[in-house]
């Protein structure tokens, strides 16, 4: 009893309170608490990594292997960090920069492209040829046309191939150029009549003297899409018969639906047009002769009137011998066109008429001749076709039930009527209405039978938030099962039992000790023994001094004591 009282007992040092509250805590509670602090702090530091992560755009895409690697040393050179999408197909630098690299790339002339134009002309040599010079400028002709027939929607790339032949001035007949241009267009995609009237002005015009029926346009797969109907043939489809064709069929469609739908509803009517119409040419000249008319109403193309005569004068009157008189040819004859014959000659004039005269007119009339040409081409509408039908309509009965009932036969031929105005209905012409009667089928839709989770909403929804949600769901896993059960013993260290409840627990925790026997049973009476007598002493002092007999209980445990 007297070794337990003389004990040693040194006070604690004064340490803080979370220190002591630690020590406190055995070692797997320790660890528990390191471990949760370390995950929290790794989590904490991969959201402010995460969401300091730059978002990366594409710079150029689709770009060659001699222009992607001039980019990338440029982009090196000016500190932009880049990255490459799967394949190579792209560059891609940080959203923020995307458009200020652009510029900068561009001053510099960056992406250069695989396509040369009229820059070739920039780094002629010293000693250059004429060919040389007249191949660098067709180069770059070829160039520039294919730069800008790729800059539209519809066309991936291109290739233009120009024959322009040397002009000679020593040739009669110079040669025209021609080209060919050969496009990929994307998949999905096709040039319309209109886009391909484009590429061939565009190439056209851009060479001198070359006319559009020189160019030829080809697709990847070799077909011609330039080739025009030769002229004459009487199979050629134009485009411009048919989308008038459609603009008649749709006129016509719309009116029957503009007239009918305030009666029957807006829902309530279908409406189709079939339109045949005459895009024939026809040339037609025609010669017409109308019969002989009178003298008087006739119109005089020519008169010719020829007149002789024989006559014997006197020997006096009459030149003899030779000479420029007797030379002269016959004077013309003086007879008018119209009229009648000259009178004879005076007596009295010089010579006397003892002979015979001859008198012969001729006289063209002009004929009649009417010719007239007929060129008709007015697209004339041969036929028209209307096809109609209207829904059942809907009738209200007294207790407010909606049912369907079909229109009556006088309702019907009123609307066919209307219809036949319409469009404009000519029997002659061998048109045809027809109008229908019958309850539509409500439109259903099909229903999405994909489930939530494969939507691409859910998908995209579920990329979004997977990082965040992820690193809140690991961060209250560490907190409520590493870090608040270490808290929460650090916060309530272990009692230490007052008293009586003190030395019991000592004596539970060591039952096996040699020193200390079995407790009596309670129905036994106790004997005082040397051993009760020091657990009693001991007792007592842990009444009175229970933190020194704490620290003995410690030392005990942590087996710093002998």
């Amino acid at each position: 009893m007297s070794a337990v009282a003389q004990v040693p007992i040194t006070p604690p040092a004064a340490a803080p309170a979370w220190m002591q509250r630690f020590s406190a805590l055995d070692r797997t509670q320790r660890m528990r608490l390191g471990l949760g602090v370390a995950l929290l702090v790794a989590a904490a530091i991969a959201a402010v990594v995460m969401g300091r992560q730059q978002d990366y755009r594409v710079l150029f895409a689709n770009l060659s292997d001699k222009d992607g690697g001039a980019i990338i040393a440029q982009l090196s050179q000016m500190n932009v960090p880049y990255r490459h999408t799967e394949g190579g197909g792209a560059i891609m630098v940080p959203s923020d920069r995307v458009h200020d690299v652009r510029l900068r790339l561009a001053s510099q002339g960056l992406p250069k492209g695989t396509v040369a134009g009229f820059e070739l002309m920039e780094g002629n040599r010293f000693g250059v040829t004429q060919f040389q010079e007249r191949l660098n400028f067709q180069r770059g002709l070829e160039g520039e046309l294919t730069r800008t027939i790729q800059s539209l929607s519809s066309v991936q790339s291109a290739r233009v191939h120009l024959a322009l032949p040397q002009q000679n001035g020593f040739f009669r007949e110079q040669q025209k150029p021609s080209a060919s241009v050969v496009v990929s267009l994307y998949p999905g995609r096709l040039l319309d009549r209109a886009q391909l009237a484009g590429i061939v002005h565009l190439v056209a015009s851009s060479v001198p003297e070359m006319p559009p029926t020189a160019v030829s346009v080809l697709d990847d797969t070799g077909k011609l899409l330039s080739q025009s109907p030769e002229p004459g043939s009487g199979n050629a489809v134009d485009a411009q018969q048919l989308q008038y064709v459609q603009q008649i069929e749709q006129q016509y469609t719309r009116r029957i639906m503009d007239i009918l739908e305030p009666v029957v509803g807006r829902n309530n009517i279908k409406a189709q047009v079939t339109a045949e119409l005459d895009f024939s040419q026809t040339d037609s000249t025609q010669e017409q002769y109308r019969p002989n008319q009178t003298p008087d109403a006739a119109t005089v193309r020519s008169q010719q009137v020829l007149e002789s005569k024989e006559q014997a004068t006197s020997s006096a009157s009459s030149p003899v011998g030779a000479g420029a008189v007797a030379n002269q040819p016959p004077t013309p004859s003086a007879a008018p066109i119209n009229g009648a014959n000259p009178a004879p000659q005076a007596a009295g004039q010089q010579g006397t008429d003892s002979g015979r005269s001859k008198r012969e007119s001729t006289t063209n009339y002009e004929v009649d001749k009417t010719v007239r040409v007929t060129r008709g081409s007015n697209w004339a509408i041969k036929r028209v076709n209307a096809a109609v039908v209207l829904n059942y309509q809907s009738v209200t009965d007294a207790k407010g039930k909606v049912d369907q009932k079909p229109l009556s036969a006088e309702q019907l031929e009123q609307m066919a009527a209307l219809v036949r105005e319409t469009v404009g209905y000519n029997k002659d012409r061998g048109d045809s209405v027809n109008l229908m009667n019958a309850p539509f089928q409500p439109a259903t839709v099909a229903a999405d039978n994909t489930p939530l989770w494969k939507q691409p909403e859910t998908v995209e929804l579920a990329r979004n938030l997977a990082w965040p949600v992820g690193m809140s769901l690991f961060a209250a896993l560490v907190l409520l099962g590493l870090v608040r059960p270490a808290l929460k013993a650090l916060g309530q260290p272990k009692a230490i039992p007052m008293a009586g409840a003190q030395l019991d627990a000592v004596e539970a925790e060591t039952p096996e000790r040699p020193a200390l026997p079995a407790p009596p049973k309670p129905n036994q009476q106790a004997v005082a023994t040397p051993e009760q007598l020091r657990l009693e002493e001991a007792r007592a002092l842990a009444r009175s001094n229970p933190v020194a007999v704490a620290n003995i209980v410690k030392n005990w445990v942590s087996g710093e004591a002998a």
